[in-house]
């Protein structure tokens, strides 16, 4: 037999048999005083080659990788800044000299998965392997650690897959060493989340852990733009400004636009295939109104939660700027426009009604100031849809 020592593994070559004897090809590994029988096509690097591998688990074997064949990139034309983002972390991890992290936040099917598709693919032109954690095993920590070697180790929706609720405080927190690991072969760990907030604070706000934190955002309305005039067939780019009007009332991922695509081409109008399509709301969406005076002043209320498809009559409160109590606004959402042109949402001043209430007041007073309310002219009244459930950053 030819022996191979590779350090502290001894590899034993067994040599060709005739297949008439039953003997074929054959590896012995031995390990300590362990000798494993493995089939022939047994191959030994001294790096794992550059290419996608997700971590599993067995009971019987522990840890090891396997080969993911589904690291693939659907889209021809990639949309907003992912290719200056990728480039930048990738050049940056060329720079550093140790460990780099980088945090993907956002809701589902606005970009990060793609993002982490485009950084690992050029992680693997670069020579550098990919591996995917998608499942949470206790001492997985230990063993990418073992990887002594640069590679990117990609946690998906680690907020889910690491969940503290579910596997403990411990979850997260045994990932910490790893991260701040000095062993050799420096590593590149991508987490995406959906939830912020589901990541461990020793985690969020430290740079010196994870460098990066990339927001994904729903696309603006020039990333719709561009979006259905590539993929609309030309007779039916008179659609878009529909699309772009429901996107400013109902947040639409790329998944939503490339369904909304595939409706129109078949020729059906967007107002038809929106009523079939799994695109809902689920709850009401959250809006600012500015009312717009002909004097030049303006009224807002910061947010409302509001279905802007009811036809029902809502009323809502206005305020001045600095805050104080300046009468009611009634309108049927129905009756919400777009306008292509200024690229917003509003209501015609004969849209809505405007009134006064103060219950401090006396009616004689009430009615004054509702009729100094109304001889100031409305013009009209612009509506954005907003969020408040992001975070504040430091910028």
């Amino acid at each position: 037999m030819t022996k191979v020592n590779t350090g502290d593994m001894i590899f034993f070559v067994g040599k060709k048999r005739s297949v008439r004897e039953g003997i074929e090809y054959m590896k012995v590994i031995s390990t300590g005083s362990k000798f494993n029988i493995y089939p022939d096509d047994l191959r030994i690097y001294d790096q794992l080659p550059a290419d996608y591998y997700v971590v599993r688990y067995s009971e019987k074997e522990g840890f090891f990788l396997e080969r993911y064949n589904e690291f693939k990139i659907t889209d021809a034309k990639v949309y907003g800044i992912h290719l200056e983002k990728v480039g930048k972390v990738l050049d940056s991890f060329g720079i550093f000299n140790r460990n780099l992290g980088v945090i993907l936040s956002g809701d589902k099917g606005i970009g990060k998965s793609l993002f982490s598709r485009l950084l690992g693919r050029q992680a693997v032109e670069k020579d550098i392997p990919v591996i995917i954690v998608d499942t949470y095993w206790e001492g997985i920590g230990s063993f990418l650690d073992r990887i002594q070697q640069e590679v990117m180790v990609l946690f998906d929706e680690f907020d889910k897959t690491f969940s503290e609720k579910e596997h403990g405080s411990s979850a997260q927190t045994s990932m910490l060493s790893l991260f701040d690991g000095v062993a050799q072969g420096k590593k590149l760990f991508v987490i995406t989340c959906n939830e912020l907030r589901g990541l461990n604070d020793f985690l969020v706000n430290r740079p010196g852990r994870f460098h990066y934190h990339f927001r994904f955002d729903y696309p603006t309305e020039e990333d719709i733009r561009e979006y259905l005039t590539d993929v609309l067939e030309k007779n039916y780019s008179s659609e878009i400004n529909n699309v772009i009007d429901f996107s400013k009332r109902v947040a639409l991922n790329y998944d939503c636009l490339r369904a909304i695509a595939f409706e129109i081409n078949r020729g059906q109008k967007f107002s038809d295939a929106i009523k079939d399509l799994n695109i809902v709301n689920i709850t009401s969406e959250k809006f600012r109104l500015q009312a717009l005076f002909k004097d030049g002043s303006c009224l807002i209320n910061k947010k409302i939660s509001m279905d802007s498809f009811s036809s029902d009559v809502e009323e809502y409160r206005l305020h001045e700027i600095g805050g104080g109590y300046a009468g009611d606004i009634s309108f049927s959402p129905s009756r919400i426009k777009y306008n292509a042109a200024t690229r917003e949402l509003y209501l015609d001043a004969d849209d809505i009604v405007l009134s006064y209430e103060d219950y401090s007041l006396e009616d004689e007073e009430n009615q004054k100031r509702e009729k100094s309310l109304r001889e100031r002219g409305i013009k009209k009244v612009l509506i954005d849809r907003i969020s408040d459930n992001r975070l504040h950053y430091a910028v």
